[in-house]
């Protein structure tokens, strides 16, 4: 029989508050000099944005970005004619691809609280047409093993139930609440990278019982493990499990553009300044959300 492995947390980032976009506040990990990258894994914001605050128009190529909202409310809208209205445990997965243009801001005066990911994409993937994955709450797969233990399965599999959602680069997220006391143990693939990030409460994660409380980002180890457990140490434990296979390729990033060379990223800008190449008529377009909260 072969022996059951834990993960262990080697490495605890704490992410602190900073802006970004347009009077957004973020709580950033990955994507900052202390965690630049985590293949397959570029950036990782937990957003607390209140109007006027939002992301107004920017474009992105050759990644996806993940956004999970926890409260409020956001709108999003793009250059191709692509509207969204995300509202608490929603979930949107936008596959970039060779280019989206597109603005993200709160609907409302209320908080708007949630997590983006951003997801690498390997070459033969990054100039793919556009798409979208758009789950409402009551579409988000759910779990709950026992009481006090509630499971929302954004992508992957968490006790036997699995998310619809399609993953190019091979992903697992998983979003756990646990009452004091509570304990999970979640299956990981052996060859995925992993991480949890706490979002509030305290608990004791990884086979080496690390005590973290909220905003860290924690790097699990490579060990050939199978599973991360953890042990909730307060009624509000709310954390992700995220994990994805590494891609093993050269990442060149220059603000929104993720590419495999420097010269891709200047083809990036010069296709975005130019219109073409799937930037087609971004020069002209102004979203309609954008300065919602402007005047």
């Amino acid at each position: 029989m072969t022996a059951r492995i834990a993960r262990n947390v080697i490495k605890s980032v704490l992410s602190r508050p900073q802006m970004d976009g347009d009077g957004a506040k973020v709580y950033r990990s990955i994507g900052t000099p202390a965690l630049r990258n985590l293949d397959p894994f570029l950036m990782l914001d937990e957003f607390d944005v209140r109007a006027p605050g939002g992301f107004p128009d920017h474009p992105h190529r050759g990644f996806e970005t993940v956004t999970y909202m926890l409260d409020g409310e956001f709108l999003h809208e793009d250059f191709k004619g692509h509207k969204g209205h995300l509202k608490g445990g929603d979930l949107q997965w936008m596959t970039a691809g060779r280019g989206i243009l597109h603005a993200e801001i709160p609907a409302n005066k209320n908080p708007s609280h949630g997590l983006q990911l951003w997801v690498n994409l390997a070459a033969k993937d990054k100039m793919i047409e556009p798409s979208y994955q758009e789950l409402p709450s009551h579409d988000v797969a759910q779990v709950s093993p026992e009481e006090g233990v509630d499971i929302r399965v954004i992508a992957g599999e968490s006790y036997g139930v699995h998310s619809p959602v399609l993953t190019r680069t091979p992903t697992m997220y998983i979003d756990v609440k646990l009452k004091k006391g509570k304990a999970i143990e979640q299956v990981i693939p052996d060859n995925f990278t992993g991480f949890i990030y706490t979002i509030s409460g305290e608990a004791k994660f990884g086979g080496s019982n690390h005590i973290s409380e909220a905003h860290h980002t924690l790097v699990l180890s490579n060990n050939g493990g199978t599973f991360v457990p953890v042990e909730s140490l307060s009624d509000d434990c709310h954390f992700v499990i995220i994990g994805g296979k590494p891609i093993g390729e050269p990442i060149v990033q220059h603000g929104p553009f993720v590419m495999n060379t420097t010269k891709e990223i200047y083809q990036a800008f010069e296709d975005y300044q130019k219109g073409r190449n799937g930037f087609e008529g971004a020069s002209k377009w102004l979203s309609s959300i954008a300065h919602k909260w402007s005047h």
